[in-house]
């Protein structure tokens, strides 16, 4: 079945930076966008950032120009670099294929101390 392992995330300062990681197995995500969500406590789960098959990307406006979503094809992987981090940026973060309708992952904790 599809599954996704996302890593890398930790305790921040703010202006801190962080990269995040999420290995798919069970698809091939060369085929397919894929994109970042997260969830802070008390709030929906949100996209900030997704890329196409053809290496366009998105963000929300909430991250644009600090955060940069990447792939790595033949890893199976996708990235996340969070700069210039904000105590608000504090969540758990997950990866998707949009619009999140496959088994989400356990995601990774971002927290950004002020």
């Amino acid at each position: 079945q599809v599954q996704f392992v996302e890593s890398g995330g930790g305790l921040v300062q703010r202006g801190g930076s962080l990269r995040i990681s999420c290995k798919a197995s069970g698809i091939n995500i060369r085929w397919t966008g894929v994109g970042w969500y997260r969830q802070a406590p008390d709030n929906a789960r949100e996209l900030v950032a997704d890329i196409t098959d053809s290496n366009a990307t998105k963000y929300a406006d909430s991250v644009k120009g600090r955060f940069t979503i990447s792939r790595d094809d033949s890893k199976n992987t996708i990235y996340l670099q969070m700069d210039n981090l904000k105590p608000d940026d504090t969540a758990v973060y997950y990866c998707n294929i949009p619009p999140g309708s496959l088994a989400w992952g356990r995601g990774t904790q971002v927290t950004v101390s002020s």
